[in-house]
């Protein structure tokens, strides 16, 4: 019979920081503070795996031995294959995550996209928990990351920052990076730039819930507000931990399901 798991450890990769936590995979929160180290310049695989390990070698102390680990990566993964990356270096691409981060840190891994981990965390725990039907967690950074949600069940890899509108790769015009290099007020970037994207993506899919999160969603009363949308469209709770909780709890399903088959 499958292991249930009761705490795991999730790690988030970055662009500029890579970041790991204990997870209550019961509670959905943190056990004790993450523990950050800088993205290494270049982002090459085998530099940031060089830094998953020492994160893993961080909470060895309170890791039971066969606790899940989940390492979310921006960018599309398929059965452990990274085959699209955005904000670490390009030879990430046709990397083998899953056999690689084991082979480096003798431990069992589970790689999976930082917005789907995202969107499992905030179905489970957090602002979309017991919502029915569609939602769709969008992460505002760098890019737009989404997680898409169908009934609790983690639809993967839907790259929905990178539509073309209007003539324009969405997140070059409406990521929160865009806000800041254009100098944009909330106001602006609402209205101008947020307003476009959500309301294509609803007229697309017609979702039932909108999720917002990452760093930006501090200050959501800023601009959400100012959407107009027959979605509704909420704060994510987790806000900038739920890559790590989701990272976490998508590995202990995959670990108890490979469990299970081996039964």
């Amino acid at each position: 019979m499958a292991t249930t798991h009761t705490i795991g450890l999730g790690i988030d990769i970055g662009g500029s920081g890579i970041k790991g936590a204990l997870v209550d995979l019961v509670k959905g929160e943190l056990i004790g503070e993450r523990h950050k180290i800088l993205t290494p310049q270049p982002s090459t695989p085998e530099a940031v795996v060089e830094v998953v390990g020492q994160i893993i070698e961080h909470f060895v102390e309170g890791l039971p031995a066969d606790a899940p680990i989940g390492v979310t990566v921006p960018g599309v993964v398929q059965r452990g294959v990274v085959k699209f990356v955005g904000n670490l270096d390009e030879s990430w691409v046709e990397y083998d995550a899953d056999t690689g981060i084991e082979k480096a840190v003798g431990r069992a891994v589970h790689v999976l996209n930082d917005a789907d981990a995202a969107g499992v965390a905030e179905a489970r725990f957090g602002a979309a928990k017991g919502q029915d039907g569609l939602v769709l967690v969008t992460t505002l950074g760098t890019g737009i990351g989404v997680g898409m949600i169908f009934n609790g069940v983690l639809v993967p890899n839907v790259e929905l920052g990178h539509l073309e509108i209007d003539g324009h790769n969405a997140e070059s015009r409406a990521a929160a990076s865009a806000k800041e290099r254009e100098g944009l007020s909330y106001e602006e970037w609402a209205t101008q730039r947020l307003q476009r994207y959500y309301s294509h993506v609803e007229n697309l899919l017609w979702p039932d819930l909108f999720v917002v999160g990452g760093g930006v969603s501090r200050k959501s009363d800023k601009f959400l507000p100012l959407l107009e949308l027959r979605t509704p469209i909420v704060p994510a709770a987790l806000r900038n931990m739920a890559g790590i909780v989701g990272a976490a709890a998508v590995a202990a399903e995959h670990a108890a399901a490979s469990a299970g088959s081996t039964d």
